[in-house]
């Protein structure tokens, strides 16, 4: 059943190096500034702009499959914001699939609008697309977008006793074998050995 409740999406794109390693970060609130959602993906090696594209797909995607059907969509990406409002045209043809998909999307809301912001205004944004890529560089990739907290830190918990993990290293990235019982956000120190 559709949502009648306006969501704010703050969505912002990262990557460092451009191309580089490359991530996502959405922060979806109600108008009333209630908190709705909050996730971050790792999405490999590309351009801040695709990554840009990559967080409007996943908001509007997010939204549709919730059932809400009002968007409004605040991005410190200014080129974004003023291709999907048609005032510069799409012409990278690594863009272009991407513009047309999120304009297909838009095609099936109620209302929706994009506006650019300043940095300093899309902050929650920006720290989901950086731990994304903290976590991808810390070895810690999850297939499917990671739901965060919004809140911007997360408390650390008490010191533990070191847990020996094994882990395989492949592809430049260290896989561990078992679940790691850590916070999300959370700092740790590695000692890496090899196996005998």
């Amino acid at each position: 059943m559709p949502h009648s409740t306006e969501i704010i999406a703050h969505i912002d794109g990262g990557s460092r190096g451009n191309p580089g390693p490359a991530a996502y970060g959405v922060s979806i609130e109600t108008a009333q500034g209630q908190p709705v959602t909050a996730f971050g993906k790792f999405i490999g090696v590309t351009t801040n702009n695709f990554a840009e594209y990559q967080g409007l797909l996943a908001c509007l995607e997010y939204a549709l499959n919730h059932h809400y059907q009002n968007l409004r969509v605040r991005t410190d990406s200014e080129l974004m914001a003023r291709q999907i409002a048609g005032h510069y045209k799409v012409r990278s043809p690594d863009l272009k699939p991407l513009y047309d998909k999120a304009k297909a999307l838009i095609s099936r809301l109620e209302s929706f609008s994009i506006r650019h912001v300043y940095r300093e205004q899309n902050r929650e944004a920006d720290r989901l697309a950086n731990q994304a890529m903290d976590d991808a560089e810390q070895g810690i990739v999850l297939p499917e977008p990671a739901l965060r907290a919004p809140a911007p830190h997360v408390p650390k918990a008490a010191p533990t006793k070191p847990k020996p993990v094994a882990a395989t290293f492949q592809g430049g990235v260290l896989h561990p074998h078992t679940q790691l019982p850590l916070l999300d956000g959370e700092e740790v120190e590695l000692e890496i050995r090899r196996k005998k």
